[in-house]
C-alpha cells in the first residue's frame, strides 16, 4: 500500500478545511513548495494536490505553485479541483503534473471526460466523493442522486481504472476511514481504489492494509499528518516493511 500526502492549496497557501467548508479553514504552510519537499524527504512515493479555489470556483489560482512544485519534487504529482475541460487537463500535464484527478465533470460534462480518457488514458483518475452513498461534486456543494456504486461502475466501462474515494463525512474529522464503505467499492467495481478521508493514526493505516487484496492500495492522507497524529516517515517505512 502506498500513502500519498495531500496538500491542499488555497490562494497560494497550504490548508485544511473542516468537512470541505471554505469558512473553516487553518494555514498550515504560507509556501506549499516547503511542504513538498518535506514530504518527499520523509520518504512519500507521490502527492496529491488540490486546487481548493478551482473546485468551488472552477477557476484556478494556484497553478503557479503547482509549478513551482513540479519544478523541484522528484516524485509525482497528482492534481485535482477545478479541473473543467479538456485545455485544463492539458494545461495541468504542461505544468509537470502525472495525474490529473476528474470529479465534477464527470457528472456535469462526461462528454468532455470521455474523450480525455481516450487522450490521456492512465494518466486520469475519477475523484468520487460520496455523502450517504450518493456522489457529491462542486467542492461537496452539490450532492447528487448518482450512486457511488453505479456511477464508478460507469465509467469502468468507458476506461477508467482508479478512483479517489472519499467519505465526506470523514474527511479532516480524524475519525478513522470508513472501511466498509471502501471494501465495498472495490469489490463491486474491481476498479484500484485509492483511500481518502478520516485516517487518524497508524492504527487506521494498518487497518487499512488489510484491504489491499481486496483492491484498496493507496490511501492518502492529510491532516494527520499536519496534526502530527501520524509520523509521515514511521508510516512510509512500516508500509514498505510490510508491503504486501
Amino acid at each position: 500500500m502506498k500513502i500519498i500526502p495531500a496538500i491542499d492549496l488555497k490562494n497560494g497557501r497550504c490548508v485544511r478545511l473542516l468537512q470541505g467548508k471554505e469558512d473553516q479553514e487553518t494555514v498550515y504552510e504560507e509556501d506549499p513548495v516547503e511542504t513538498a519537499l518535506s514530504f518527499e524527504e520523509q520518504g512519500a512515493e507521490q502527492i496529491h494536490l488540490v486546487d481548493l479555489d478551482g473546485a468551488f470556483r472552477g477557476e484556478s489560482k494556484n497553478l503557479e505553485q503547482v509549478e513551482r512544485i513540479a519544478q523541484v519534487v522528484k516524485v509525482p504529482l497528482e492534481l485535482g479541483g477545478g479541473i473543467r475541460s479538456l485545455d485544463d487537463i492539458s494545461r495541468v500535464f504542461d505544468l509537470g503534473v502525472s495525474l490529473v484527478i476528474i470529479g465534477t465533470i464527470a457528472v456535469k460534462n462526461p462528454k468532455i471526460l470521455e474523450e480525455a480518457i481516450q487522450k490521456f488514458e492512465n494518466q486520469l483518475i475519477l475523484g468520487l466523493d460520496a455523502k450517504d452513498g450518493k456522489v457529491a461534486v462542486s467542492g461537496w456543494v452539490e450532492v447528487t442522486e448518482f450512486s457511488d456504486e453505479e456511477f464508478a461502475n460507469q465509467w469502468k466501462l468507458l476506461g477508467i481504472n482508479r478512483v479517489i474515494y472519499t467519505d465526506i463525512a470523514r474527511d479532516g474529522m480524524l475519525t478513522g476511514p470508513n472501511l466498509s464503505s471502501l471494501r465495498r467499492m472495490a469489490i463491486s467495481t474491481g476498479l484500484k481504489v485509492t483511500a481518502s478521508g478520516g485516517v487518524s493514526s497508524l492504527d487506521d493505516l494498518k487497518q487499512l492494509a488489510e484491504l489491499e487484496r481486496d483492491g484498496v492500495d493507496e490511501v492518502i492522507v492529510g491532516k494527520a499528518i499536519y496534526e502530527r497524529q501520524l509520523d509521515l516517515r514511521e508510516a512510509c517505512l512500516w508500509l514498505k516493511k510490510h508491503a504486501a
